[in-house]
């Protein structure tokens, strides 16, 4: 089968076809006949280096390249129950290291790593995995009741999108920090109160929220600008690797590790279904053009996922 990999490090154009065997699921494992795959900025960061440089992918001859996959179950290893061949799924890799990712014809996955596919398509489904388990994995770390106050930077993004959207489902009240252009989307996705991106956010943020708000999710990377927006003893959840301000006035910084959940993976489907996620496509592009992918990616203004299909 055809798989994207890279063997040296660098820009978009060391992404590379390799012809390499289908795998054969193990025991508890699914192999998906991959549909479509989407593409996220941790792709990039596999690509340039990035992830070997801070110790997450150990270097090694060749390392594949994507995380989210949606497709139709192939065949099931032994002792898989709830999947058989045919069924339509959406699922996360979350193995950065190994060999081959989702840029594939088939992928090889846990079974608890994925989910039945939502009633949307299926170049539709393959935006949801990553980015959907990182905004609700993060929100599980903020560990507040509803009524909390919680803000959301990069809220017209991928990730600050769901965000904003799971936030307001649990029953918080959530500031939003976006582009001014995009204030009307991201009211839609339930922010209470819009911030356009700008100087002083912590100030601002602290005219709406007298004192600080209870929590923040930091998709944007602002660092302390956000964190001085936190009440004291709050939380704050970073989304990369390196990016943790320092804990100040005893607030708890915490980190996003994102871990493949079908179960969680199957509530957000349902959330789809039922009108409270919405699902975002820049673009679908052949899995040949992951080159062209990576370059749109690279380039920002992006508004959704970019999203590779196999025919």
């Amino acid at each position: 089968m055809r798989a994207v990999v890279v063997r040296r490090f660098g820009g978009p154009e060391v992404l590379e076809f390799a012809e390499v065997p289908v795998t054969e699921p193990g025991r508890g494992q699914v192999r998906v006949k991959v549909a479509a795959a989407g593409v996220n900025p941790v792709d990039a960061a596999t690509r340039s280096g990035f992830l070997t440089e801070a110790g997450i992918v150990p270097p090694r001859e060749a390392v594949g390249i994507g995380w989210d996959v949606a497709g139709i179950v192939d065949t099931v290893g032994d002792g898989v129950t709830g999947f058989v061949p045919g069924d339509a799924v959406i699922g996360l890799r979350d193995r950065p290291a190994t060999a081959l990712g989702t840029y594939a014809e088939y992928v090889v996955l846990d079974a608890h790593a994925i989910a039945s596919a939502s009633t949307v398509s299926l170049p539709e489904a393959a935006t949801l995995p990553l980015n959907g388990l990182t905004a609700v994995q993060a929100l599980d770390l903020v560990d507040l009741p509803p009524g909390a106050t919680v803000l959301v930077t990069g809220a017209a993004g991928a990730v600050g999108g769901y965000a904003v959207s799971l936030a307001h489902a649990k029953g918080f009240r959530v500031v939003a920090v976006a582009g001014e252009s995009d204030e009307d989307v991201v009211r839609g996705f339930g922010a209470d109160v819009f911030l356009p991106r700008g100087d002083f956010l912590a100030d601002r943020v602290r005219a709406e929220i007298p004192g600080g708000v209870d929590a923040a999710l930091d998709t944007a990377l602002l660092g302390l600008d956000a964190l001085d927006a936190v009440r004291a003893q709050g939380r704050f959840v970073v989304f990369a690797a390196g990016a943790a301000p320092i804990p100040l006035r005893g607030i708890r910084v915490e980190h996003v590790w994102i871990r493949a959940d079908g179960a969680a993976l199957a509530g957000l489907v349902k959330l789809v279904d039922d009108g409270v996620l919405a699902l975002r496509v820049a673009d679908t592009l052949p899995l040949e053009e992951a080159t062209k992918a990576h370059k749109r990616l690279a380039a920002g203004g992006l508004r959704g996922r970019l999203v590779l299909t196999n025919e």
